[in-house]
């Protein structure tokens, strides 16, 4: 287990999913966490964390897409020295839909997944000190694509493209920025995304991810607990050395 004890984390998009999984890993591994989310049950969340661990968890309600509540949240922090940028919003954006729900749902996944991402390390960039870390959510899809999800694969491409830059930006500070990149896990909004896939294929949703776990090299689908030991390990010294990289966790669905 990584050793982050002393260390102050803040983990966006912490509600649910991989990132509620991950407050958990940080809070196991000794950091103290602070969460953040859109929807006000993260008040709740914060309680239950806190609960779970005997320690204090704080959260903020912030949609990282609203520039006013991104920079009102900077003045509730004081020091960060783990940043995992893991809010995202995934949604179908067929091409061929017409109407006007499709333009908005692209528009809303850019704001949130590469504007949001960037405006939350702006804005909080002054509060993690040097040598700290920056740990981004991307997908596989960030690497390669499929069929009407275009907006999310665009997003998660262009998370993966800030990753580099600000690695070499933010390089003089000491600060690594890296990403990962989720295969098929176990949430709301992969299990959305299956259930959108599998009525446009005309297929039952089992049918279709069978196929998925069968076009990976080790079987399974994973939980988002499976997702917590490479952000530990991109947060802790042993990366030291290791900035501007995407990887890729997906039980061999993706090798490249």
């Amino acid at each position: 287990m990584t050793d982050l004890s002393g260390k102050q984390a803040l983990v966006t998009g912490a509600n649910r999913g991989i990132g509620q999984a991950l407050a958990e890993g940080f809070l196991a591994a000794g950091a103290d966490v602070t969460i953040v989310a859109l929807e006000p049950d993260v008040a709740e969340a914060a309680a239950q964390l806190s609960a779970r661990h005997g320690r204090d968890v704080r959260h903020i309600t912030c949609d990282i897409s609203d520039l006013d509540q991104v920079k009102a949240m900077r003045s509730q922090v004081e020091r960060i020295d783990i940043l995992v940028n893991n809010a995202g919003f995934e949604f179908i954006t067929p091409i061929t839909d017409q109407s006007e729900r499709v333009d908005e749902t692209f528009r809303r996944i850019i704001e949130t997944n590469v504007i949001g991402t960037f405006s939350v390390i702006r804005h909080l960039l002054d509060r993690i000190p040097d040598g700290g870390r920056i740990v981004n959510t991307a997908s596989m899809w960030g690497k390669t694509a499929v069929a009407e999800f275009s907006g999310y694969c665009a997003s998660k491409h262009a998370v993966i493209g800030l990753t580099r830059s600000l690695a070499q930006e933010l390089a003089p500070r000491g600060i690594p920025v890296n990403a990962v990149c989720p295969g098929w896990v176990k949430t709301v909004a992969s299990m959305r995304s299956l259930n959108h896939m599998a009525a446009r294929e005309n297929r039952t949703e089992a049918d279709l991810l069978d196929e998925i776990v069968a076009a990976q090299a080790l079987p399974g689908l994973m939980d988002p607990k499976d997702m917590v030991d490479m952000y530990l390990f991109l947060s802790g010294p042993a990366a030291d050395n290791i900035t501007g990289q995407a990887f890729t966790v997906d039980r061999g669905e993706l090798m490249q």
